[in-house]
């Protein structure tokens, strides 16, 4: 049994501590050293198989078309505000350099010449929309090969030529493809944060700064092995740039809770008169069992990402999965040695696992008055969930980064000097197959549609017979309308121009890219909420042997995580509150976050629930009495689930403090559904849910018992558990 085999491997750590913590100090230095010698940089790629823009991407490159590849924008404008290109000579010879120094740089394949086209003696603007019309701004659209053919030095050199310019001549800020694939954000304090926090709170739960600092202890190490191993994973598989931030949120927050869970068995037992190395043995048969189970549902469900079939899903969840494994590995060896080698130091001035007064005064209320508390409960959940129905889905653009951000000012000057849409152009790819006389009617529908502003000479490749036309949009790239326009060019724009042809027309870009990826992980998203409520299903009723508590688990922890997605439709779409998190425009819900939060808040759903109800399940067991059962079950795990709650939403919202809106977006969203989760679920749901099922809790068909192999979880024997309440303090 798994019991038998974590109460050996614990009574092994616990009995060889310093050979499993040199080992493990060990391993965190090779990985480390390893990655940093020979790790890959971790880059964005998004791209998508089967996907419409991906084919007009796909037919790009086959022409050998620099659209295929990645760009970038270097806006310029004149230090002066009082003059324009047309009028200051020392701003367009400026300008003219340094158009000269981006187009010498290495991968380089071209750039717009925005100078060459004053000197020339155009009217502003008049050149491809290089200059603005009232002669402000210049666009030096910078072309690159693919992504796969780049890296992060090639930033490096185009923000070094940027600033070596003049500042008193010219002003020059830069975005594009190349910085969304290589600018690592800023390093944020939201690690910092929720590490002291959470060493706050365990120290008033313990009243044991060694019992305090050793889960974050084990947390810390396991990051630095989890995370240290991405560069390396990125020989594998495409590890996107934002699995780090993720890994080390995820990974704080479920190595401490982990840890928590067992500190607090080993310190009941300690508590009882148990040796060291006895104690964290059995805190390790019982305890551990639901770490275990809990870190499982967790990579199995973000495993289960790669049903929606999105490579750099895929690739990050892979990611994420490994740092949770890390922590379950040392959870089960390494956790073991340090509460061996902290001995009894780990008790402090009381236990947190013991029921308090207050505890079971509140869930004896709640079971007095089921009823209310359950339709209450389920009205506020419902309530914070109804603005799941407006959830839009897409990829913030450089609109909603921080103002000093110098991609936030060239989308600005941008936005500003040609209109919104200059940002997210539309590349359409016409595979023509002989019939060039399609161009010139397909380029006129597209002009004619009310949401493009401009549309650009088409070109021919003859050797593939292959048209490109760029199209601006009249609205920004994350707008709800350029999403609408793509769909309108599909569906009706080409049919109707191309009819009779044999011509067929593709929209790519990044904005048809991310509008694209959005609309595949949210046809995927049902099917994925679908399979691992199901697991979750028949996980809960092999381990407590019922139908209705499982069934009760799923539906309160889908109510929760609803509730989750609400707040941040309320927050990022909405506005409310944006300005306290630092927000600095409403956005779409980061397309990939719903499915990512879904897959780890039902593994950590499932660690609180494991816990509680495996308790309420020994009371039952020992005593048969279905209210007594749940007041004392919860009241003995209360304080436990409230500190791992308090320890996880501290370190989630800690990377709201970050600047980045998707980052900020994970903080929001994981740390709600948590709040929820340990409070209106764990705290009055549950409580008033089971005593209105009272004996029907615990049902199960005799034809379904005898089929189902036998699991039990934290020491579910009556006689022990009897002792552990004539023992308990009071």
């Amino acid at each position: 049994m798994l019991s038998h085999a974590l109460s050996r491997l614990g009574r092994t750590a616990a009995r060889h501590r310093w050979t499993v913590i040199g080992a493990w100090l060990v391993l965190a230095a090779v990985v480390v050293g390893l990655s940093n010698a020979y790790g890959t940089t971790l880059q964005d790629s998004f791209r998508v198989p089967d996907l419409d823009s991906q084919r007009a991407n796909d037919l790009l490159a086959a022409t050998g078309s620099h659209q295929a590849g990645l760009t970038a924008q270097v806006v310029v404008t004149p230090a002066d505000p009082g003059t324009t290109f047309a009028d200051d000579p020392a701003a367009r010879d400026a300008l003219a350099d340094l158009q000269q120094s981006v187009a010498a740089l290495p991968h380089v394949l071209g750039t717009t010449d925005p100078a060459g086209a004053l000197t020339d003696g155009a009217p502003p603007g008049a050149s491809a929309g290089v200059v603005s019309p009232d002669g402000r701004v210049a666009l030096l659209r910078v072309q690159y090969p693919l992504l796969e053919d780049l890296s992060a030095a090639d930033l490096d050199r185009l923000t070094a030529v940027g600033a070596d310019v003049d500042d008193s001549v010219l002003r020059v800020e830069m975005g594009g493809d190349l910085f969304f694939a290589f600018e690592e954000a800023p390093a944020g304090v939201g690690e910092l944060v929720g590490v002291l926090v959470a060493l706050v709170i365990l120290l008033f739960a313990f009243g044991s700064f060694v019992a305090a600092t050793i889960p974050i202890g084990m947390a810390l190490l396991g990051i630095a092995v989890g995370l240290g191993a991405m560069p390396l994973i990125n020989h594998l598989v495409e590890i996107p740039s934002y699995a780090p931030v993720l890994g080390a949120m995820v990974g704080l927050g479920v190595g401490i809770d982990y840890a928590l869970f067992v500190l607090t068995r080993h310190r009941d037992h300690l508590q009882h008169g148990l040796p060291v190395e006895d104690s964290v043995s059995r805190a390790l048969a019982t305890a551990g069992q639901p770490v275990v189970f809990a870190g499982g549902i967790v990579v199995v469900s973000i495993l289960g990402l790669a049903v929606a079939d999105v490579p750099f899903m895929t690739a990050g969840g892979i990611a994420i999965a490994v740092v949770v494994l890390v922590m379950v590995a040392a959870s089960v060896t390494l956790l073991p040695a340090l509460l061996s080698l902290a001995g009894r130091r780990v008790l402090g001035r009381r236990t947190i696992s013991q029921e308090g007064p207050g505890w079971q005064r509140w869930v004896g209320h709640v079971t007095r008055h089921p009823g209310a508390y359950a339709v209450g409960a389920t009205a506020l959940l419902v309530g914070l969930a109804a603005p799941v129905t407006a959830l839009r889905v897409g990829i913030p653009d450089d609109g909603a980064l921080p103002p000093d951000w110098t991609q936030r000012q060239a989308y600005d000057l941008l936005a500003d000097g040609f209109g919104p849409g200059t940002n997210g152009p539309l590349v359409v790819a016409v595979e023509l197959h002989g019939d060039d006389a399609a161009v010139g009617p397909l380029v006129d529908a597209i002009a004619a549609d009310p949401g493009v502003a401009s549309v650009g000479t088409p070109t021919v490749d003859d050797g593939t017979g292959i048209a490109t036309v760029v199209a601006v949009p009249t609205t920004g790239p994350q707008d709800a309308a350029t999403t609408g326009t793509i769909d309108r060019l599909r569906s009706t724009v080409f049919p109707a121009a191309l009819a009779g042809t044999t011509a067929e027309a593709h929209v790519g870009g990044q904005a048809a890219n991310f509008a694209d990826v959005g609309e595949r992980v949210n046809d995927r998203l049902p099917a994925f909420v679908g399979a691992v409520l199901a697991m979750s299903f028949v996980l809960l009723v092999l381990v407590f042997r019922s139908v209705l508590v499982p069934l009760k688990a799923v539906v309160l922890n889908l109510l929760g995580v609803a509730a989750a997605y609400g707040v941040m439709v309320m927050v990022f779409q909405w506005g409310w509150g944006a300005d306290l998190i630092g927000l600095e425009a409403t956005v779409p819900i980061v397309s990939f976050i719903p499915m990512f939060m879904f897959a780890i808040l039902f593994g950590l759903s499932m660690d609180y629930e494991v816990f509680l109800l495996s308790r309420v399940r020994e009371e039952y067991a020992a005593t048969g009495s279905p209210t007594g059962s749940v007041v004392h079950g919860v009241a003995r795990t209360g304080r436990v689930i409230t500190s791992a709650a308090l320890i996880m939403v501290a370190v989630f919202f800690a990377f709201v403090l970050g600047e980045d809106a998707a980052t900020k977006m994970f903080g929001i969203g994981l740390a709600t559904a948590i709040f929820l989760d340990a409070t209106l679920v764990r705290m009055v749901l549950v409580p008033a849910t089971m005593t209105l099922l009272g004996r029907a809790n615990w049902w199960l068909p005799g034809w379904l018992d005898r089929i189902l192999p036998r699991v039990s979880f934290e020491g579910t024997d009556p006689v022990a558990a009897a002792r552990e309440r004539e023992l308990a303090p009071a």
